[in-house]
């Protein structure tokens, strides 16, 4: 069980690095997000009221509903600040970072999940890998630059967070609905968070006209990226897979670098190694 759980968070990871690649090339990135997730969340609505009938709510289980909009919408709104800022191949591993610290460790009191002491080393050359990559130790003489650096850390750290509270949150919610049903909550979080904003600004034509095609595989890859991990989660420990998840790191340091030029670029790879080891570490002695 555990290889077919690890197999599918692979193929998250590099679904998940792919999407925000396009995200970070679109023109405006709240409008590009808005559109990738209008499509999905026409295309999964149906299925979603479906569920909504046969599941009998609770107060609690609509608490935790409303956790994850807020958690959703919270990251998707802080993502498109955070690429506005900054390069990929600096606030993506700092994002998936946060995250690869807190769930683990606030999986074990949440969940009273455990990773074995290898585990843990694992997790330990994970988080040194993405504090070097996100260059957050390095400054420049130049002001602006600094400035818009520190936001996008800022930015970054947010998302980071937002990831931690979904993935907690949806660990309980993927044994009341199915994968689907928990990918519409982000769909619509951020519909409803972002359509007055995205009407506004009247850029939604002008996305379309120069991202249709990257738009349409956002909008299959953005909720395919966690659709497969919420099935991963089903399979395994929450505290095994979610750091592997951060293999998408790598591929996201590496699209930063070769495909979009950003600088210090062999630095960033070659610690996308200790980052490889880390993982690989996690998977073997989980």
């Amino acid at each position: 069980m555990f290889i077919a759980a690890l197999i599918l968070v692979l193929l998250s990871g590099s679904m998940h690095a792919v999407w925000n690649l396009m995200t970070k090339k679109s023109l405006n990135k709240t409008v590009f997000l808005w559109s990738i997730h209008i499509v999905a969340g026409i295309i999964l609505f149906p299925s979603f009221i479906y569920e909504l009938t046969q599941i009998g709510l609770t107060a609690t289980l609509l608490g935790f509903l409303a956790l994850s909009f807020c958690f959703q919408a919270g990251y998707l709104v802080f993502l498109s600040k955070t690429y506005s800022y900054g390069e990929m191949s600096q606030v993506y591993p700092l994002m998936r970072g946060i995250g690869a610290l807190l769930v683990p460790i606030a999986s074990t009191f949440v969940y009273q999940e455990s990773l074995s002491l290898m585990g843990w080393f694992g997790l330990t050359l994970i988080i040194v890998g993405l504090f070097f990559i996100s260059d957050i130790h390095r400054g420049t003489k130049n002001q602006s630059t600094n400035s818009r650096k520190k936001l996008a850390i800022l930015f970054a750290v947010l998302v980071g967070c937002c990831i931690t509270g979904y993935t907690l949150v949806d660990k309980h919610l993927v044994g009341h609905f199915s994968p689907f049903a928990i990918i519409e909550i982000s769909n619509i979080s951020y519909i409803v968070i972002s359509t007055r904003y995205v009407l506004r600004s009247k850029k939604l034509k002008q996305e379309w006209q120069r991202n249709w095609r990257t738009i349409l595989v956002g909008s299959f890859f953005s909720p395919g990226s966690y659709i497969l991990f919420l099935f991963a989660m089903s399979l395994a420990p929450l505290a095994s897979i979610a750091p592997i998840r951060e293999v998408g790191t790598v591929f996201g340091t590496l699209l930063g670098v070769l495909i979009l030029k950003e600088s210090h670029g062999a630095r960033r790879i070659a610690f996308s190694a200790v980052i490889t080891c880390g993982i690989i570490t996690i998977a073997l002695w989980r």
